[in-house]
């Protein structure tokens, strides 16, 4: 895909990127794509599945308590926690404001860990990077935040959660669904939203302006960025996904890149 070849022109020492339809089949990418980058907060979603999987497992349930007082993992997951951004101590009653929380994912971690028995590191490789074949992917330290991945396994990613093997499509559906709607809160890098929808580890697109994804990209898309200059989006009104791994922290440049880049991606596999 030509459009691909729009990441030689961002201002980073390292990108690759890749284009994945719905039914598996990679429609084209660009860069080394073996080269293992830090994921930042796109490390939040491969987290997330493998909570999933523990709840399809029975090792939790999304609504037993997990975190602050009346807080859940579905709270937990869907950043509604009351948690502060970085530490761990509640600024709100669950379930009252969005508040995007690493804290929250790293008590999720936490909490999946003692119910499982097993390390949450161990546990998402043996969950959900082993049986998908994402050999170079890591998450060794904070679920919200220190995952190290590549754009061939993140490509394996997109595709199983566009085409389920490893959960049920009925939870996948209700992952990429807006729990607790309504809600304002700060889309980090972007400012207010009003509202700020999130589903269960992913973040949702519906009407946010301004936002990382395109102006063409459907109000049902739904991914994540990440601080490391790092994203990963599904949009399944064009039934695409999208992955883009770099080495430079997010800023102007990624704000000014990823729009345009994301809609001649859109445009060119609409043709």
């Amino acid at each position: 895909m030509q459009s691909l070849a729009q990441i030689e022109n961002w201002p980073v020492p390292t990108a690759a990127a890749a284009v994945v339809r719905a039914d598996g089949t990679v429609l084209g990418t660009h860069g080394d794509t073996a080269h293992r980058f830090p994921l930042a907060s796109v490390t939040k979603p491969l987290a997330a599945y493998a909570a999933l999987v523990a709840y399809e497992e029975g090792a939790v349930e999304l609504d037993e308590p997990a975190g602050p007082e009346g807080s859940t993992v579905r709270h937990l997951l869907a950043h509604t926690s009351g948690l502060a951004f970085d530490e761990h101590r509640a600024t709100a009653p669950a379930g009252t404001r969005r508040l995007y929380s690493n804290a929250g994912f790293e008590v999720l971690g936490e909490h999946l860990a003692k119910a499982s028995g097993i390390p949450f590191a161990d546990y998402a490789r043996e969950a959900v990077f082993a049986p998908l074949g994402m050999a170079s992917t890591t998450i060794d330290g904070s679920p919200a935040k220190d995952g190290v991945s590549t754009v061939d396994d993140l490509v394996r990613f997109v595709a199983e959660v566009q085409a389920p093997r490893l959960l049920d499509p009925r939870t996948v559906l209700e992952a990429q669904t807006v729990v607790h709607p309504g809600l304002k809160g700060v889309l980090p890098g972007y400012g207010h939203q009003n509202p700020n929808d999130w589903g269960l580890g992913f973040e949702i697109r519906d009407s946010k302006s301004p936002h990382w994804t395109g102006t063409a990209s459907s109000p049902a898309t739904f991914g994540h960025f990440g601080q490391s200059g790092t994203f990963l989006w599904i949009d399944p009104v064009a039934g695409l996904a999208c992955v883009a791994l770099t080495d430079r922290a997010f800023g102007p440049w990624a704000a000014e890149a990823w729009t345009p880049f994301t809609d001649a991606v859109l445009a060119e596999a609409g043709r």
